[in-house]
């Protein structure tokens, strides 16, 4: 499998990355270490987690992913082989992170976040470390395709400045704990703040940035691309399949047993007006290319020009396969154009 480099840093990953967020919820520890055997026995080399998973996040399933992944690289004596990335999570209410008390972007509390990550994943350092969403307030994802006046509100009066955390994960990366920085579900604006800070000399220079990027979502492509690569931060992107939208497996109202939607219900993002439209579009043009559609959303991401590396995601060793198959497809100029003119029809229905 193609390997590509993070941003300016040493670090070369697949051109897939394994998601993880559903160990610990929808899959056991084994279906987990499985998932990961397969993967890395196909050459991927990359693994993305975060403190608040698995999904959906709750407290007394918060971090068993890390906790698997752990076990498993313990088991197999390979951390070595791994490029291990997780999250620290951004300003919340929600108190089991902290012990009872809401967490913000500060540097007890992105101490305290990583020092737990660790001990977890049963290792002494993180190759990425990534700011999970932005503590200032935003819409979730950060490139809403519109702005309204409750978006233009100012955050509150103790917002931790960007240069602040940024100079804790200085200190993370002089301890040792980290090697490169990386930020999610962030802007331009936050983007750029963040390199200004770095080019003052304040902390680390972001290395990438994850977020989501599909078929029904290339807000990313609006002015993040230009972005990134005069910048040189890596995409990682995330939910290539739209939460499974991009599948077919929800068409005319479908609802399998044992799917996100139907256990969770939290697909909201797409569900959005007009998005129906636009799955039932991508859906037909994969299968008019002889394709399942999850073979052909992923393929669309992972050989994308702007991507660095496609974070899949799977509950079932089928689901994984088919994710994996996506580096093999010999994505062309005719899928290109042809994904292009229904993004013209359709635009981006689910920022």
């Amino acid at each position: 499998m193609q390997k590509r480099r993070i941003g300016r840093t040493d670090l070369f990953v697949s051109q897939i990355c394994l998601g993880s967020m559903t160990w610990g919820e929808q899959n056991t520890e084994a279906e987990g270490h499985a998932q990961m055997d397969i993967a890395f026995a196909r050459g991927v080399n990359f693994i993305d987690t975060a403190e608040l998973y698995p999904i959906p996040p709750k407290a007394e399933t918060q971090g068993r992913t890390e906790t698997i992944i752990g076990t498993w690289m313990k088991a197999r004596g390979n951390r070595g082989d791994v490029v291990l990335a997780s999250k620290v999570v951004g300003r919340t209410a929600n108190e089991w992170f902290r012990g009872g008390r809401p967490s913000k972007l500060v540097r007890a509390d992105i101490f305290d976040a990583i020092d737990k990550s660790l001990k977890k994943l049963q290792t002494d350092y993180l190759d990425l470390y990534q700011i999970h969403w932005p503590e200032r307030p935003i819409p979730w994802g950060s490139n809403p395709t519109r702005v309204g006046a409750a978006d233009q509100a100012d955050g509150p009066a103790d917002e931790t400045p960007i240069a602040e955390t940024l100079a804790v994960f200085d200190e993370l990366v002089k301890a040792g704990k980290i090697r490169h920085f990386g930020l999610s579900n962030e802007s331009g604006w936050g983007l750029m703040r963040f390199v200004a800070e770095s080019d003052r000399q304040v902390g680390p220079r972001a290395a990438s940035i994850q977020n989501a990027y599909n078929l029904v979502n290339r807000t990313f492509e609006v002015n993040l691309a230009e972005a990134c690569r005069r910048e040189d931060v890596a995409l990682l992107a995330y939910s290539p399949l739209a939460q499974g939208y991009l599948t077919g497996k929800y068409e005319d109202g479908a609802l399998p047993k044992g799917s996100r939607k139907q256990l969770f219900d939290r697909l909201q993002r797409y569900e959005t007006p007009n998005a129906a439209e636009a799955f039932g579009a991508y859906n037909a043009l994969a299968r008019q290319f002889g394709m399942e559609p999850a073979l052909f959303a992923n393929a669309f991401v992972t050989h994308s020009p702007v991507v660095t590396s496609n974070i899949i995601g799977a509950t079932s060793i089928a689901q994984l396969e088919t994710a994996l198959d996506s580096a093999e497809v010999d994505w062309s100029e005719e899928m290109r154009d042809a994904v292009d003119a229904v993004h013209q029809r359709v635009g981006n229905p689910c920022p």
